[in-house]
């Protein structure tokens, strides 16, 4: 029996979008350990390993290769890549609260959304379709609009760093930035508007989902 079942096993960890995500680590294994010698290529290295989360939905997709595993994989890579860059913006910005208080809510909101998704039997956590805010449904429902708000909140992370010199302020980091040129502030401002739609999000996605686990521990109580 376990030989039987042991090639399907070996399939699965050897999908396309799954060997996406290994490597996807290991960029992103080696842009941290140089980012603080290399900034650019670091940042080179951070926002292709970004872009490969939009290619391994994508093979997943074209070739029939879905699986719970590379959805976790995916969601597990994403949440410490960013926060390791929140971390070490921490270390660069002052307040550093602000940066931990980031990583915090992005963690915690899809952990909540991910319980909660398996609490109430849905195969995805961005089956939101039953959801009463129009911006969290929009947020799932839209790629291109979810894609935009994704790719401006770590852009703004990668400027924020290539930007940073020790113990600053970011406001003032972003101010100066700003000045420079009419391009720039308009630049900053279409990635601030959807940093800050993203973590608006966060806030709703943690919510809502919270909701959901209180409603399963109420339900269950009138079962019984």
């Amino acid at each position: 029996m376990a030989s039987k079942s042991r090639p399907r096993t070996i399939s699965v960890y050897l999908y396309i979008p799954n060997i996406i995500g290994y490597i996807r680590i290991l960029l992103n294994c080696y842009a941290f350990a140089i980012c603080f010698t290399n900034k650019e290529l670091f940042s080179v290295l951070y926002f292709i390993s970004f872009v490969c989360d939009a290619l391994d939905g994508w093979f997943a997709r074209k070739f029939n290769q879905v699986s719970t595993f590379g959805a976790v994989l995916d969601m597990v890579t994403d949440r410490i890549s960013t926060a390791c860059l929140l971390v070490i913006l921490s270390q660069v910005y002052r307040p550093s609260f602000v940066f931990l208080s980031l990583l915090a809510l992005d963690i915690a909101s899809h952990w909540f959304q991910m319980y909660s998704t398996f609490l109430v039997g849905k195969s995805n956590h961005k089956d939101v379709k039953d959801s009463t805010s129009w911006l969290f449904k929009l947020y799932y429902g839209n790629r291109m609009f979810m894609g935009y708000c994704c790719v401006a909140c770590e852009l703004l992370y990668i400027i924020l760093f290539l930007l940073a010199k020790e113990s600053e302020k970011m406001t003032d980091v972003l101010l100066d930035a700003a000045k420079q040129n009419i391009i720039y502030s308009a630049l900053l401002a279409f990635l601030l508007f959807g940093w800050a739609t993203k973590q608006l999000v966060n806030v709703i996605q943690m919510k809502t989902a919270a909701d959901l686990c209180v409603l399963y521990d109420l339900n269950k109580k009138q079962n019984k």
